[in-house]
């Protein structure tokens, strides 16, 4: 019987948790104190562990970070009352939910449920846990830069957890890849990942795509319609693009991500999940919370654990190494045995790469596909070669806004309006490319 160990000093809140964790099927162990939990700590092995925030020696947050790495025990914080401060530290810590007395028996249920499931993959018996060993990370994500070494090491270290994880990294660089890692190596790689692009979303169907719908809940529901974060229940859900998404939802989005329940629009149904969240940018985080497009309570929030993707061009061999793989990976799809002369490599490695990984894989597909003979120095074409310096002077004073304008203005007229090579070289999405022109038109 897998054991649960609840931390407190609350009478009622001791008594309640002892006979519900017996009833749902766990052995509870009961201390209350810091100094006593640590004393069990070191000779039990606890598959969950309910932690009353506030206990006689200290803060029961002091004891998510030994428990949580390794093992991956599956924490929940209690506390008499809900604050967004101690909700978010509690998640930035590594605790899987955050309870308030009384704790509602469902969630308890669900918390408990989650345990099981991942002490149970950890199995060595388990068919996921032989699965994932068969896989190494160094065939995931490719590369032997010191950067990328680091990128695998965190991914290796969070992927067991429930932890938030936050990627950074310029359009292109890989974020998506590393959350099919990071899901592919977790104990949930047997339900669904689920990605959804932010910036591509329309404003007035953002919240629908996250939550669903109910029949009839606006103009064109003629159906039920399960949102995102439902499709990916049990799994993992992707958030590409974060940044991108209107602050009033980011507003119910913490909400949501906060009490793990939702409800659909339309709907006055309350619904559970559990799901492992993974969130992406190609911006500064903390750039874009200066500038008030992302709210920092949901920054912090999502920020549990960080990996920042290296751009292409600061990643030096890897360049060759992954032109290699995708010469052969591509040749194998079409049937076409090509290989990359000396003179090609030195080009591509000349090369800024403003598109990153992506770029340079697209690049190596339209070699592979046009023309006959082996891949040569012209597979870098000038019509991709970087972009020339910004004859542009930045003025101290200027507000970053102004900044990026004239930067983003600059590059357009480089690239002779060329929105999505301007949009690769910026670093940006498409759909941001066009807002900010269109906040533009007329400032001239």
């Amino acid at each position: 019987m897998l054991t649960a160990l609840i931390v407190g000093s609350d009478p009622f809140f001791m008594g309640a948790m002892l006979g519900q964790v017996s009833a749902l099927g766990f052995e509870p162990v009961a201390v209350a104190s810091i100094e006593a939990a640590r004393a069990l700590m070191r000779r039990t092995t606890v598959a969950a562990a309910l932690i009353d925030i506030d206990l006689p020696d200290g803060s029961g947050l002091d004891l998510v970070p030994p428990l949580q790495y390794p093992p991956a025990t599956v924490v929940a914080v209690v506390a008499a009352k809900s604050t967004v401060e101690s909700a978010v530290l509690s998640f930035r810590l590594g605790a899987f939910d955050f309870l308030t007395k009384p704790v509602d028996v469902e969630r308890l249920a669900a918390f408990l449920a989650r345990a099981r499931h991942l002490a149970e993959s950890r199995s060595p018996s388990s068919p996921l846990s032989v699965a994932a060993a068969r896989v190494p990370l160094s065939k995931l994500i490719l590369g032997n830069a010191p950067a990328m070494r680091d990128v695998r090491r965190l991914i290796e270290c969070a992927a067991p957890s429930d932890a938030t994880v936050f990627v950074t990294g310029e359009t292109g660089t890989g974020k998506e890849l590393v959350a099919q890692a990071l899901h592919g190596l977790s104990a949930r790689a047997d339900k669904p990942l689920v990605s959804v692009n932010c910036g591509a979303l329309a404003p007035n169907l953002i919240e629908s795509e996250f939550f669903g719908h109910e029949k009839g809940s606006f103009t064109g529901a003629d159906r039920r319609r399960l949102g995102a974060f439902e499709r990916a229940d049990g799994g993992t859900l992707f958030l590409d693009e974060v940044a991108e998404m209107p602050l009033e939802m980011q507003v119910k989005l913490l909400r949501v991500l906060e009490s793990r329940t939702l409800n659909r629009v339309g709907g006055n149904q309350t619904i559970p999940f559990d799901i492992r969240v993974i969130a992406a940018t190609n911006r500064n985080p903390r750039d874009v919370v200066r500038e008030g497009r992302l709210r920092e309570d949901l920054l912090y929030r999502l920020m549990v654990i960080d990996i920042g993707l290296p751009p292409l061009r600061d990643r030096g061999d890897d360049v060759r190494q992954l032109a290699e793989h995708f010469t052969a990976e591509l040749g194998a799809r079409y049937a076409r045995s090509k290989r990359l002369t000396h003179e090609a490599i030195a080009q591509l490695r000349a090369y800024n790469w403003p598109g990153n990984v992506r770029e340079l894989r697209n690049l190596i597909e339209r070699a592979m596909v046009i023309g006959s003979e082996d891949i040569d120095s012209s597979v870098v074409p000038l019509s991709v070669s970087p972009v020339s310096r910004w004859p542009g002077t930045i003025i101290v004073g200027s507000t970053i806004a102004e900044v990026e304008r004239r930067l983003i203005v600059a590059t357009m007229s480089a690239v002779q309006g060329h929105k999505p090579q301007a949009a690769r070289i910026l670093g940006i999405s498409l759909k941001t490319l066009y807002n900010r022109l269109h906040e533009y038109d007329g400032q001239d």
